[in-house]
Parts: C-alpha cells; sequence; structure tokens
C-alpha cells in the first residue's frame, strides 16, 4: 500500500527521486500514465495489470468507455528506476500534469500520483474540498 506525501522536484534532465518508501514496493519498472485531476498516476506492473484486466472488460460500444480507455492508454508510458532511485517523467506526461518544476508525490492506496505542486495546493484549498461534504457522500455508498 502506497501512503505519503511527499515534496520534491524535477531537474533539468525531467528526473525526479521516488521516495524510498514507494521504491521496494513499486519495483525498478512501472507505468506512469494520465491520471484524473490533471495528476499523473504510477502503477506498479501487477497493479497495472489489474487495471487493465478492468478496462477490458469494458464494453466497446460505449463511446466513454472508448474515450476513456483511449485516453488511459495512450498516455501511459513504462518507466525505470536509475540507480539513484530517480525516475524520467516524459514530455507528454509533465505537460499534461502542469509540472514545471516543484511537485508532490502521493500515495493513495493502490497507486501513486504526481502532482505539480501548484495543482496540489489548489486540489487541497477550502474553496475547492470540503472534506465534511466528501465524507457525508461517502456514508451515503456505505463507507
Amino acid at each position: 500500500m502506497f501512503i505519503g506525501e511527499y515534496q520534491h522536484t524535477l531537474d533539468p534532465k525531467n528526473r525526479v527521486i521516488m521516495p524510498a518508501k514507494f521504491r521496494e514496493k513499486l519495483g525498478d519498472s512501472f507505468v506512469m500514465t494520465k491520471g484524473m485531476d490533471n495528476c499523473l498516476f504510477i502503477y506498479s506492473n501487477h497493479e497495472w495489470s489489474n487495471v487493465e484486466e478492468k478496462l477490458k472488460s469494458l464494453p466497446m460500444t460505449s463511446k466513454d468507455a472508448r474515450a476513456f480507455v483511449r485516453f488511459f492508454f495512450a498516455g501511459a508510458s513504462e518507466c525505470e528506476l536509475d540507480k539513484q532511485g530517480r525516475m524520467v517523467v516524459p514530455t507528454h506526461l509533465k505537460e499534461y500534469a502542469r509540472i514545471d518544476k516543484e511537485l508532490v508525490i502521493i500515495g493513495v492506496s493502490t497507486r501513486i500520483e504526481i502532482w505539480s505542486r501548484e495543482e496540489w495546493n489548489k486540489f487541497n484549498s477550502d474553496a475547492n474540498i470540503s472534506y465534511e461534504d466528501v465524507a457525508e457522500k461517502m456514508s451515503q455508498l456505505g463507507i
């Protein structure tokens, strides 16, 4: 399970250090793709296989399903960690997530998310999200 929040910066070669606590669970290679809310999703190869199976089961006759699968797979990149625990953020994903230099890496259970620091701060602002409202909606789902 991935948990926690880590502040990092991109170096001039678009590399960032993966938090040490995430490296072992993630493995040497993994998949990075476009996520929701203009962040990036990172999946271990095992978890990517699980997601892939779920997405393959979506009906091809659904326009929304086709659009989501295209969005998710077309943006995906196979990535690796170097000996220093760094990974390269591909240019197309860096641009999608609006990452300039400062970023935030968070653990979200079965995946890791990468956010530009500015977008993360906006997402967490009181104007954008009310945890009380979210908690109320989750209780309606039985959580």
